[in-house]
């Protein structure tokens, strides 16, 4: 999976610009102060993109998005403060105040879990299964827009490949004519010489 994480090459890059929509989309789908896309790497949940979030990243060991990663469907706490599996979180316990959380995994074609896509609330809320079918919805979006970047880095490293393959190729052509042409030269000069 972090073999996945550093091949799609999204840590540590800049704001992306349809990443942001999508995140902006969520919070406003949820009316929810939070949402983030978030990318998790061996220590760390690092946000991509982010509304109403003003850190970068998280410690993994403190990050829900961590747990969502785990599992294929969307991991949805309604009272974190009540729930025994976050309310020890320092999100939940510290200045923070999390209460609410819902992520959708970011899976990839082959099937790894980059991270999630989640909304976020300082108060308890309930969710239906129509607006979590948003979520993995608008998180299969994001994810769309994740694999068109790397489809199109792709390309232009192929790109970039080929063309230098074409100067070589050009090159060598160029240094074999001038090698005939100074042949020539040498044999019409001799020719000439030999008249003499």
């Amino acid at each position: 999976r972090l073999d996945a994480v550093h091949r799609y090459g999204l840590l540590d890059t800049p704001p992306d610009e349809a990443l942001d929509r999508i995140v902006g989309l969520a919070a406003r789908l949820f009316q929810a102060p939070v949402a983030a896309l978030s990318i998790v790497d061996r220590g760390r949940v690092w946000f991509k993109a982010r509304h109403g979030l003003d850190i970068e990243e998280v410690g993994r060991d403190c990050g829900l998005c961590a747990a969502t990663i785990l599992s294929s469907v969307p991991r949805v706490v309604r009272d974190a403060a009540s729930d025994e599996r976050v309310r020890a979180n320092p999100l939940v316990t510290g200045e923070f105040g999390l209460r609410f959380y819902a992520g959708a995994p970011l899976v990839t074609r082959d099937g790894f879990n980059l991270g999630a896509l989640c909304v976020i609330d300082r108060r308890p809320r309930e969710v239906d299964r129509r607006e979590i079918g948003h979520l993995q919805d608008l998180a299969a979006i994001a994810m769309d827009q994740i694999e068109l970047g790397l489809s199109a880095r792709q390309m232009a490293r192929h790109a970039e490949i080929m063309t230098r393959e074409i100067d070589h190729r050009v090159m060598n052509s160029l240094q074999f004519v001038a090698s005939l042409l100074n042949l020539q030269s040498r044999r019409a000069t001799a020719s000439e010489t030999t008249e003499e």
